[in-house]
């Protein structure tokens, strides 16, 4: 069967219209990334691109924490979209269950260059790898300099947008009900490369037609069924395994 026709819509970009491809100098992606505000989406038909341009482009509710036994939140205050140096967009997970194997993706675009960065678990959570993802993008970064960062995951723009992880750490790792926070192994890192370039993260709805977050969770997925996967040192030494 011939593969359905992609239409990429870009409500808000330096050239918004309606696309048929996402690469390319032709294509969308080079309409909105680091453009200030960007709305785009990906349909099976023109008529749905049509109706989301015509609509201003629909805004993205929250989604709930990737981690079911936390209360769901709504996301924090994103950083503001300005135009960086850098886009980065993440995504992870553990499958078929969490705990369980995991992997993490990571679209880096960086000068025009595209590079794309995954990695997998034998033992580990939804959350460890979302936060994973996040460190490895900045870590493939040789010098300083301004990211966007695009997430799917509450628990992580939360975290970072509204000082929850800063404050764990101010607080010996501890939470405001003075229980241990989880992953401080994992904050402590993503909080020092964030004092060294300058991040802004900004939520965005899994599996809502994004083309980069729909890569991610593709390259997370692809990770977590690898064959011998290392162990998550951090998870499992936490755990008493």
């Amino acid at each position: 069967m011939a593969q359905k026709k992609k239409y990429y819509a870009v409500a808000a970009g330096r050239k918004p219209g309606i696309y048929t491809a996402w690469f390319g100098e032709k294509g969308a992606q080079v309409q909105v990334t680091g453009f200030t505000g960007a709305r785009y989406k990906g349909f099976g038909s023109r008529r749905e691109a049509e109706a989301f341009i015509a609509m201003g482009g629909a805004s993205q509710p929250a989604s709930r924490v990737k981690n079911r036994r936390a209360r769901p939140q709504k996301p924090g205050p994103a950083s503001p979209v300005k135009p960086t140096d850098v886009v980065l967009y993440t995504d992870g997970g553990a499958r078929p269950t969490n705990p369980g194997p995991g992997g993490f993706g990571v679209v880096l675009i960086e000068k025009g260059r595209r590079r794309e960065l995954s990695g997998g678990f034998r033992y580990t959570t939804n959350n460890r790898m979302e936060i994973l993802a996040c460190i490895v993008g900045l870590k493939a970064l040789a010098t300083a300099t301004t990211v966007t960062l695009y997430s799917d995951s509450q628990y992580v723009v939360n975290s970072m947008t509204r000082g929850w992880a800063a404050g764990w750490r101010r607080n010996g790792w501890k939470k405001s009900d003075k229980k241990p926070a989880l992953n401080s192994d994992l904050w402590g890192q993503l909080l020092e490369l964030c004092e060294k370039h300058e991040v802004g993260f900004v939520w965005v709805k899994g599996h809502a037609g994004t083309p980069e977050n729909e890569r991610c969770d593709q390259l997370a997925t692809r990770a977590a069924g690898s064959a011998d996967l290392p162990p998550d040192t951090g998870y499992e030494r936490a755990q008493g395994i």
